[in-house]
C-alpha cells in the first residue's frame, strides 16, 4: 500500500484509513520465524523486557491556558529547565532514541539483542512537533532494516495512554486505531503488520466481563494477536493465583450474556519496580529455571517484565550498562532473550496449539461474581457485582492495574466529567451523522481533542494544573463539535 503522511495540516495522520488499517497485508504471518536465528531445541530459559515510554500532550505552548497550543510535555520540559526535575529532558530524550544504537551496536559486535518497545502516539507526535525527528529516524532504522528488525518488536497500545477504566468505551477502538494509523504512517505498512502485542497502558485489565470483553474483541478486531498482563490482575479460571506465570496462558473474557472471547497472553511477573527492568533482574530470573511442560512438551519458560524506559536514575544511567552487560553474556543457546512474538511463533513450530493447550485465566475477582450467576444476564451480573461491593469492601471493578491500591476512577471526578461529556458530545455528532468525512480537518481536529483529554496523566495527578489542563483541552474539543458538526 501507498506511505501515508505522518503529519496534515500540523496534526498527526492518525484517521480516516480505518479500512486500510484493517487490511495490512501479512498481519495474520509468522513475524520472526523467516529471521530468527534461535533454536528452540537449544534453549534452557528465555526473557523479555519491554521499554514504556510516554509524554503527554498539554496546553502550554504559551502563556495564557485558553489560548496555548497543545504541546508535548517534553517540549515543555526542554523550554523550562529551571522548574523542578525538567532539567531531566536532555536525558529523557536520549532514552527515546538511545535503544536503537545499543540494539545495533550489539548486533554489529555479534551479540543477540532483543528488546519490545511500547511509544504512545503522545510521545510520536511530540518528537516530532518539537522538531526532533532524529529520533524517530534512528528509531525506524531498527525497525525497517534487516538485520536489525529481528532484534526489535513494537507492541501497539493505546494512542493517547489511556487507561481503560476511566476511558468511555466506545473510545478504546478509537485509540487503537489512531495509534496503529500513526504508527504506519512514521514506520510504514510493512512495520505495522509485525505489531501482533498489545501492551495496556498502566498494565489495567478490565475486570467488568462486559467491559473486558468488548475490550478483548477490540484488540482481536485490530489485529492483535496477544496482551501482555499483570500478574496480579489475573486469576485461574478456579480463583487461585496463576500457578505458572512463565509460560503463555489464554485469557477468557465472558460478557453478562454468556458469550466469550480469548486472547494469548503473556503475563509481566512482580511490581511496577523499574529498578527490575533496569538492572535486567528478568534475565537473572531465567537463569535459575528449567524447561516446565506444555502440552506435553517441555518448553522454555518466558520471564516478562515492562519498566518506564526513560523515568528514574536506573533508567537514565544505570540500565545502558546492565543492558549491555547482560547481551555480552548472552550467547545463542542456554538462557536467551526473546520478543514476545518470537516466543510464541517458535513455540508453535514446534507443533503447540496454544488456543487448546495454554491454562486458562480471567480477570482477577471474577469468580466471586460468576459463582453468584446461575444464568448470564445483564441483571443477574449487575446485581451479583453489587451484592460483592456492599459485602466485600476490598472488591471493586477498577483494581486490575500495576498496583491494587490505586483507582483510576474513584476521586477523579472533576476530570472524568468534562471527559464523559466530550466523549458523549463527540458521538452523538459523529456516529449519527454517517456523511461525516473522517478524513476532514474538521474530524482530524476533533478527534485530537478527544483523545488527548483521556491521557492518564490527567488522572494519575488529577489536581492543579492537571486537572486545569484537561479541563481546557476537553472545553476545545466540545466548542469545536458544536461548531463544525
Amino acid at each position: 500500500m501507498e506511505p501515508l503522511p505522518e503529519i496534515i495540516n500540523q496534526l498527526p495522520n492518525f484517521c480516516g484509513h480505518e479500512s486500510r488499517v484493517e487490511k495490512v497485508p501479512g498481519v495474520n504471518k509468522p513475524t520472526f520465524l523467516d529471521s530468527t536465528t534461535v533454536k528452540l531445541s537449544q534453549v534452557k530459559s528465555s526473557f523479555g523486557i519491554a521499554l514504556h515510554m510516554h509524554q503527554p500532550l498539554i496546553p502550554a505552548g504559551g502563556p495564557n491556558l485558553p489560548t496555548a497550543g497543545i504541546i508535548g510535555n517534553l517540549q515543555y520540559m526542554m523550554e523550562h529547565q529551571h522548574i523542578k526535575d525538567n532539567h531531566n529532558a536532555p536525558a529523557f530524550a536520549r532514552c527515546y532514541s538511545r535503544i536503537a544504537d545499543f540494539v545495533k551496536d550489539l548486533l554489529e559486535t555479534g551479540h543477540h539483542p532483543r528488546v519490545m518497545l511500547d511509544y504512545s502516539g503522545n510521545l510520536l507526535y511530540g518528537l516530532r512537533q518539537m522538531g526532533r525527528g532524529d529520533i524517530l529516524e534512528n528509531l525506524k532504522k531498527v525497525t525497517v532494516e534487516k538485520p536489525y528488525s529481528r532484534c526489535i518488536e513494537w507492541l501497539g497500545t493505546m494512542w493517547s495512554h489511556a487507561v481503560a477504566p476511566s476511558t468511555p468505551p466506545p473510545d478504546i477502538k478509537l485509540h487503537v486505531q489512531a495509534w496503529q494509523q500513526h504508527f504506519a504512517a512514521i514506520f510504514g505498512w510493512e512495520a505495522l503488520a509485525r505489531v501482533k502485542g498489545f501492551s495496556p497502558p498502566e498494565m489495567h485489565l478490565p475486570i467488568h466481563p462486559d467491559v473486558c470483553y468488548e475490550y478483548i474483541k477490540t484488540l482481536k478486531e485490530c489485529g492483535f494477536r496477544w496482551l501482555m498482563v499483570q500478574e496480579h490482575t489475573v486469576e485461574n479460571i478456579d480463583g487461585q493465583r496463576t500457578r505458572n506465570p512463565h509460560i503463555p496462558h489464554l485469557l477468557i473474557a465472558k460478557n453478562s450474556r454468556g458469550e466469550e472471547i480469548s486472547m494469548i497472553s503473556l503475563i509481566k511477573t512482580k511490581g511496577s519496580d523499574s529498578k527490575l527492568v533496569g538492572h535486567m533482574q528478568p534475565y537473572a530470573e531465567a537463569k535459575g529455571l528449567q524447561r516446565q511442560k506444555l502440552a506435553e512438551k517441555l518448553i522454555p519458560p518466558f520471564v516478562f517484565q515492562i519498566a518506564d524506559g526513560e523515568n528514574g536514575n536506573v533508567m537514565m544511567n544505570e540500565f545502558p550498562r546492565c543492558f549491555k552487560k547482560a547481551f555480552h553474556e548472552i550467547k545463542a543457546s542456554g538462557t536467551i532473550s526473546l520478543c514476545g512474538s518470537e516466543y510464541l511463533e517458535l513455540l508453535e513450530a514446534e507443533g503447540i496449539d496454544l488456543e487448546k493447550s495454554a491454562p486458562q485465566i480471567q480477570p482477577i475477582g471474577q469468580k466471586k461474581f460468576w459463582d453468584r450467576v446461575d444464568n448470564p444476564s445483564p441483571g443477574a451480573v449487575k446485581k451479583a457485582i453489587t451484592d460483592l461491593e456492599k459485602e466485600d469492601s476490598r472488591f471493586h471493578l477498577d483494581m486490575g492495574s500495576w498496583t491494587n491500591n490505586r483507582s483510576w476512577v474513584k476521586g477523579y471526578e472533576n476530570v472524568l466529567g468534562p471527559i464523559e461529556k466530550l466523549s458523549a458530545l463527540f458521538h452523538q455528532k459523529i456516529d449519527r451523522n454517517p456523511a461525516v468525512n473522517k478524513q476532514s480537518a474538521a474530524y482530524r481536529e476533533t478527534l485530537f481533542y478527544l483523545l488527548v483529554s483521556q491521557t492518564s496523566c490527567y488522572r494519575y495527578w488529577g489536581r492543579g494544573r492537571w486537572t486545569d489542563y484537561a479541563k481546557e483541552i476537553c472545553r476545545r474539543g466540545t466548542q469545536l463539535l458544536e461548531k463544525k458538526f
